[in-house]
């Protein structure tokens, strides 16, 4: 071969060569998978979904978000064990999960703890969620951000629930959180933690009688279809913790850890907003349905008879120094 031609094939094979690897390195792709409980019609769902766009936006495409919905990759204790491990990436499920592992959240789920939606965005957002996000680094997560279920309400297929009396020996869905335990022992009740993927079979089946969740969620889910009676008690305040994978997180680029950070934050905005716009309409549609729901039963008296033991509890176990903080924001 001629030699200026040998020098030029040289260079075009370098130049190609080059353009190949910076287009490789340009769309490099790490692929993440995200498990959460929500179902279709469900915030969460479309808040995670909401999530997954933002992050290849923010990323140019280089973190790729495949979302696994409605507990595709197992019920919640299954999916953050996954998590702790790092088979699955990222997950997002109800705060009482997470309290094995992680008592110190066992805070944010004490009964009549916020007093509005404006005062729990203010500690989620605030120094006592970082702080309390901040603790999973210990069990091997790294907490994006804190989104939320709601405040919950009790349903039951027996009767309605006006007063504290009114719960004596129902047998009750909660979470295994220990604040939601206590508080239904101390009302008379039968609590009864299960996953929530069961809740819908075991009360069609009678095998509980009722069960608490905010009213978006109870629609979403249709527990409706299978209750008679609804109470508006407001008398806790579920978060969800958003987590990922503490050893993959690190992995990631200062840039790509940043992404996931910010789209967390705007994913939780927009749920909240979802949620406050579909309250409402989901209460109203199961009234339709045939819902005997009960405006305003006797909250005083719920609050009086669990509020001071739960926070007892919770003050011999880890101290009250973050609970005089998200007293003081409700002031």
């Amino acid at each position: 071969m001629h030699r200026r031609n040998f020098i030029r094939t040289l260079g075009i094979a370098a130049a190609l060569a080059a353009f190949v690897g910076s287009f490789q390195t340009a769309n490099a792709q790490t692929v993440l998978r995200f498990g959460h409980y929500g179902t279709a019609g469900d915030s969460a769902y479309a808040a995670a979904d909401r999530f997954a766009e933002l992050v290849a936006q923010k990323t140019e495409g280089t973190l790729q978000v495949n979302v696994f919905p409605a507990g595709e990759l197992g019920n919640s204790p299954t999916m953050l064990e996954g998590a702790r491990l790092g088979t699955i990436d990222i997950v997002l499920t109800g705060n009482p999960y997470f309290t094995g592992f992680a008592p110190q959240l066992n805070l944010l789920d004490l009964p009549f703890l916020f007093q509005s939606e404006e005062h729990a965005y203010a500690v989620l957002d605030g120094p006592v969620g970082q702080a309390l996000l901040g603790s999973l680094n210990e069990s091997g997560l790294q907490g994006l951000a804190l989104w939320e279920i709601g405040f919950r309400n009790l349903t039951n297929a027996v009767r309605p629930i006006r007063a504290p009396s009114d719960l004596a020996g129902l047998k009750i869905r909660t979470t295994p959180n220990p604040a939601h335990v206590l508080a239904f022992q101390i009302l008379g009740a039968n609590p009864t933690p299960m996953p929530f993927r069961e809740v819908y079979t075991a009360l069609q089946t009678g095998a509980i009688d009722g069960q608490e969740n905010p009213v978006n969620h109870i629609y979403a889910n249709r527990l409706h279809e299978v209750q008679t009676h609804l109470s508006l008690t407001a008398h806790a305040y579920t978060a969800a913790p958003l987590v990922m994978n503490r050893g993959r997180f690190a992995a990631l680029s200062g840039d790509q850890q940043t992404a996931l950070v910010e789209a967390a934050l705007e994913a939780a905005a927009y749920e909240r907003a979802l949620n406050a716009e579909r309250n409402d309409e989901s209460l109203q549609a199961m009234i339709d349905a045939g819902m005997d729901v009960i405006h305003a039963p006797d909250v005083a008296a719920f609050r009086q008879a669990v509020a001071e033991a739960t926070r007892a509890a919770y003050i011999e176990q880890h101290g009250g120094d973050l609970l005089a903080q998200v007293v003081a924001q409700a002031e």
